[in-house]
């Protein structure tokens, strides 16, 4: 959500002044958009990642709140979960310096995190679900201690009028049922941020859906969740479950879900804040006292705070986004698909991959939005995290390819051709892009590691299924933190 909200119980009232704000924050927005008030001439990039703390044992520990009083630094914030935390790495031109640069920026970052989690007996691990994670660790205890997280775990059951049931089929089967959000915490992840101009950012969102199964393919890095052995990414149907708000008569109905793919490809950004005014009703109905129109008529740029933290409480896969700064309004589009890790090389090669492929598609004559049904990337996104590297996906001209293949042959030249027209130089492209092909190559990604390695030491040592997956996360966290990327890490 990104804003601290006070605990407190909403009314009617509150209910019917908030619905009016939003639809006065996007009537100003709408007329921002017509005459351009938005920075983008020198278009940023920027970076999120969400971590899990365990403790040396790799059993998750509850203690962000002191992890982030030793860290004392505003890029790190709590998450979900009392075993999370998340740091914002700061934006940047996607070329200043190079991609080695950003790489020692966030190994200094993370380094520095690591270091003072040490000093109240906890570390990080970039992990998409902590395998060690049981059932037992994601309660009402676990809940962060900022009341923004109780107050929208109470408003998601209020609207849900019940517990929240959990279905994953798998290699294994999970069936569970919770009372509070917090196996939402068990999800992880890397969120890669693209500032675009209001005329582009259809294209972009676009390209970005159309994408969005090659990525978690690619990516993939959450196959246990529970002690179950489920999907390679298991996060996105966990994400999907644990923060749904409607009870089973009203899925049948048709209504929405929170986190959501979408149903259509968009011609502005301002359909999909059209979209959430229209489809979802406030979980957090908290005005603020500025005027938007009045802001604008005085010449300053309006928060319009109401429909960002609206816009924060619906879970799109790829989200717009509105902020200023430095007194600036600006549009991005957040990709939230990937799961975190496993190291930061991973994580970067897949950032250039991201930004290089989708910029290549919007350059192109034909987009393949328009070659591509909508339902068809939404079933790949689906396809991508129950298969992982294994899925095969559908491509407009190919049909139905394994995801090396596709990558090999048609989006890996892409993402070169489109990160060569960012200003980035065959020399810092071809390390980056260079994991992604050799990760292609030998069929490897953080799932099949996690997978591989488990079944090894399970089938070798005898030991309990918790305790095989205790030593696999040991082992994870130690080639973490060596930066060699996945594909290379050994399994005997």
């Amino acid at each position: 959500m990104g804003r601290d909200v006070p605990a407190t119980v909403f009314t009617r009232e509150d209910r019917r002044r908030y619905r009016i704000k939003m639809h006065e924050c996007l009537d100003a927005f709408a007329l921002m958009l017509r005459e351009s008030r938005f920075e983008y001439e020198r278009p940023q990039v920027g970076l999120e990642i969400e971590l899990n703390l365990v403790d040396d044992d790799a059993e998750p520990v509850m203690r962000n709140s002191d992890v982030l009083e030793a860290i004392t630094d505003p890029a790190w914030s709590t998450e979900l979960g009392r075993f999370n935390l998340e740091i914002n790495i700061p934006p940047r031109r996607l070329t200043a310096g190079g991609p080695d640069a950003w790489e020692s920026e966030i190994r200094a970052a993370l380094n520095h995190g690591e270091q003072r989690a040490q000093s109240v007996g906890a570390h990080l691990i970039m992990i998409g679900i902590l395998p060690t994670l049981r059932h037992t660790d994601a309660g009402e205890a676990a809940l962060s201690e900022n009341p923004r997280y109780r107050l929208l775990n109470d408003q998601v059951f209020a609207a849900r009028g019940e517990d929240l049931r959990i279905e994953v089929d798998g290699v294994d089967r999970l069936r569970t049922y919770a009372d509070t959000i917090t196996p939402e915490a068990a999800c992880t992840s890397t969120q890669f941020h693209l500032q675009v101009s209001p005329e582009e950012f259809a294209d972009y969102w676009n390209a970005a859906q159309a994408i969005a199964g090659v990525q978690v393919g690619l990516a993939a890095n959450s196959p246990f969740l529970f002690g179950k052995e489920l999907w390679h990414e298991t996060r996105i149907p966990l994400f999907e479950q644990a923060t749904d708000t409607r009870p089973q008569e009203i899925k049948v109905q048709g209504v929405r879900p929170r986190v959501w793919f979408g149903e259509r490809w968009i011609n502005s950004v301002f359909d999909l804040f059209e979209e959430n005014l229209r489809y979802f009703p406030a979980l957090l109905p908290l005005c603020d006292e500025q005027n938007p129109a009045e802001t604008l008529d005085r010449g300053d740029i309006p928060e319009l705070a109401e429909l960002t933290l609206h816009n924060g409480t619906i879970y799109r896969w790829n989200r717009p986004v509105y902020a200023v700064a430095h007194d600036k309004p600006h549009l991005r589009v957040e990709n939230r698909v990937l799961p975190a890790g496993p190291t930061v090389a991973d994580t970067l090669a897949n950032g250039a991959f991201y930004y290089g492929l989708t910029r290549a598609l919007v350059e192109e004559d034909r987009p393949v939005w328009s070659r591509m049904s909508f339902s068809a990337a939404e079933d790949n996104l689906h396809t991508a995290a129950r298969h992982g590297i294994e899925a095969r996906l559908y491509w407009p001209g190919m049909g139905e390819v394994p995801v090396p293949e596709l990558v090999l042959r048609r989006l890996l030249p892409l993402a070169h051709l489109g990160l060569e027209h960012s200003g980035m130089d065959e020399a810092w492209r071809e390390p980056l892009l260079g994991i992604i092909e050799q990760r292609c190559v030998a069929g490897r990604n953080g799932a099949v590691w996690q997978k591989e390695m488990f079944h090894r030491i399970d089938t070798s040592t005898h030991s309990d299924r918790h305790e095989s997956l205790r030593r696999m996360t040991q082992l994870y966290i130690d080639y973490m933190h060596l930066n060699a990327s996945v594909h290379t890490w050994p399994v005997d």
